[in-house]
């Protein structure tokens, strides 16, 4: 217990309440404790809470008690079972759903891969047409060329022809008169029958 400095003189009269608290402190009263049928509280609430234990053993509540927890643990399990097959199936979808990526990233590439293939074979194929095409026209343009250096060396020739036939017509004309040609015309008949 804490103890009161010891006031001033003249001070216990000037507050009285000080004085009588003090009284009261230093003498502790005692109570008697109430009693029932001779037992004390505790006593009654000792044996309030055997006899409501007594009842509900007797009402079979911890029995009702554990076949709650008993469902509530069953529903329980079933939940986390149910968790464990829902958890299964979401792996095996994503498994599936990554090898479809794995997949189609394949796919994709191989896809890539033959459009290369396939555009330098058109580029390559276009390069040899090309120069098929050129050579196609470069031989049509040389055989026009040779065409046209026939014809003009025909027509040369055919107006070659034609000038020494006049030149020799005109020539044999001035030259030879009908009894000449009787002469040659006779010599080329006597030369046949050989």
């Amino acid at each position: 217990m804490a103890e009161h400095p010891s006031p001033a003189p003249g001070a216990e009269a000037a507050n009285p309440e000080t004085h009588a608290t003090d009284a009261h402190a230093a003498a502790p009263e005692h109570h008697p404790t109430p009693t029932a049928l001779g037992l004390d509280a505790p006593a009654w609430i000792a044996l309030a809470m055997v006899f409501v234990l007594a009842i509900l053993i007797w009402k079979r509540v911890p029995a009702i008690i554990g076949a709650a927890l008993d469902r509530k643990i069953e529903g329980i399990r079933e939940q986390l079972d149910e968790a464990k097959r829902l958890r299964a199936e979401a792996e095996a979808i994503r498994a599936e759903y990554e090898a479809k990526q794995a997949s189609a990233e394949s796919d994709a590439a191989n896809l890539i891969e033959r459009a290369r293939h396939e555009a330098e074979s058109i580029r390559a194929q276009a390069e040899a047409d090309a120069l098929a095409l050129v050579e196609r026209r470069t031989r049509m343009a040389e055989d026009k060329i040779a065409a046209a250096e026939r014809i003009a060396l025909d027509q040369v020739r055919a107006r070659a022809v034609d000038a020494a036939a006049r030149a020799a017509e005109r020539l044999i004309r001035e030259r030879h008169d009908p009894a000449a040609d009787r002469r040659i015309v006779d010599e080329t008949i006597a030369g046949l029958g050989r």
